[in-house]
């Protein structure tokens, strides 16, 4: 059940204050760079996966290679925070969708494209909503569950409107998301903005309840 602020169960991204490699609190200097890290690498991995170097996370966030060693000690531990980061972000910002949009199909179908145009901008993310190459739910099982959590309170809002069909489920929707970027690829539709909208158009068309 939600309330005016939210979806229950789902805090907001990036309340829990971050925290250092030992697990004591950052300083502020020392969060803004591990903020910059996390954008260098963001666009990096986006564009080449995990062959990016740390050297070249470094040089383009503008710190020093120990910087980031101290932030992240692997390279998988970098990518790993890249994917909750984005998780984190689209699950605050369906959050306060839920709490401020009255259209229920829209707030859920708002959701859904957003997490195939961001997947396909960035591939650790598509890695995760997809269930490629990389499992959110053992690396980060508290922010899989909540992207659940947050999908089905859209879903069943919905469904109580009688404005998507009643017969799919939240492990339903994952499958359409992962099923989508397979169709994406196929199509040659990740650099084609216009038939990008046209399958996600049909994609959509096939969630909505009959009349």
């Amino acid at each position: 059940m939600a309330d005016r602020t939210g979806i229950a169960g789902t805090p907001e991204a990036g309340t829990a204050p971050e925290t250092s490699v030992s697990g004591r609190p950052l300083r502020a200097d020392a969060r803004r760079n591990r903020a910059r890290v996390l954008r260098a690498a963001r666009d990096l991995f986006a564009a080449d996966g995990l062959s990016v170097p740390l050297d070249e996370i470094a040089r383009r966030a503008g710190v020093g290679a120990g910087t980031v060693h101290r932030h992240f000690p692997t390279k998988e531990a970098l990518f790993t925070a890249v994917v909750v980061d984005q998780v984190e972000q689209l699950v605050a910002d369906a959050a306060a969708a839920y709490a401020t949009n009255t259209d229920s199909s829209e707030a859920l179908l708002a959701m859904l494209a957003r997490m195939l145009a961001e997947g396909i901008e960035s591939s650790p993310l598509k890695a995760a909503l997809a269930g490629t190459d990389f499992d959110i739910r053992t690396a980060a099982p508290d922010v899989a569950a909540r992207l659940r959590e947050t999908l089905h309170a859209l879903l069943q809002r919905a469904q109580r409107d009688r404005a998507v069909r009643g017969d799919i489920d939240v492990d339903d929707l994952f499958a359409l998301v992962a099923g989508a970027f397979a169709t994406l690829r196929h199509a040659d539709a990740e650099g084609a903005p216009d038939r990008f909208a046209r399958l996600n158009a049909v994609l959509f068309d096939g969630l909505r309840a009959s009349r």
